[in-house]
């Protein structure tokens, strides 16, 4: 059935960021799961939310790889040039707002943000 490990789930996230594909979206019942994939979508045709799982599972995968969630990680991740790092702190900030992410160290300068997930 499904290893309990859980590292296929790791290797979709993975895939999904290395393609900028938006985030899958996962829906538990008590009786399965379900995980919907997408294709590539740009990132000024995402809609909020979809920008905020993706930053979700961003902090989620850089933490277990031992590194962290920056603004610059993130504008990696979606495609984006230095351009558009207001876009980019927008969807940081509206994932921090929703409790999905906070900040490693609250005492750091804006430019060296690192952020993790909230349960890390």
């Amino acid at each position: 059935m499904c290893e309990e490990r859980g590292s296929g789930f790791d290797k979709v996230v993975f895939q999904t960021e290395l393609y900028q594909l938006p985030a899958p979206v996962v829906e538990v019942t008590d009786e399965h799961t379900r995980v919907t994939l997408f294709t590539h979508k740009p990132f000024n045709t995402m809609e909020r939310e979809e920008r905020i799982r993706a930053c979700y599972l961003h902090a989620c995968l850089k933490y277990v790889t031992k590194e962290y969630m920056t603004n610059a990680s993130l504008r990696q991740r979606f495609g984006i040039d230095d351009k558009g790092i207001s876009n980019i702190s927008r969807v940081i900030r509206d994932t921090v707002d929703v409790e999905l992410v906070r900040l490693k160290d609250p005492g750091t300068a804006p430019k060296h943000m690192k952020y993790v997930p909230f349960w890390a």
